[in-house]
């Protein structure tokens, strides 16, 4: 997920998401210490996406506390 889709999202979905991503990699944490994981760069990939989902939410709370 990029940047504009994430921008794109309202601040509900945006929370969701960050779940569902965080149940994810709690998945594939579990599957690389059982060395069961096939893509590895996939949790990179999680973690990436979760922090730029952060990083909006951010920005958005502070631009309403500028208003």
């Amino acid at each position: 997920m990029n940047v504009k889709e994430i921008r794109d999202l309202s601040n509900e979905e945006l929370q969701k998401e960050v779940v569902s991503l965080k149940e994810e990699l709690y998945g594939l944490r579990f599957a690389q210490a059982t060395g069961n994981l096939e893509n590895p760069s996939r949790v990179k990939d999680i973690k990436k996406t979760i922090a730029r989902i952060y990083t909006v939410l951010t920005e958005r709370e502070n631009a309403e506390a500028a208003k």
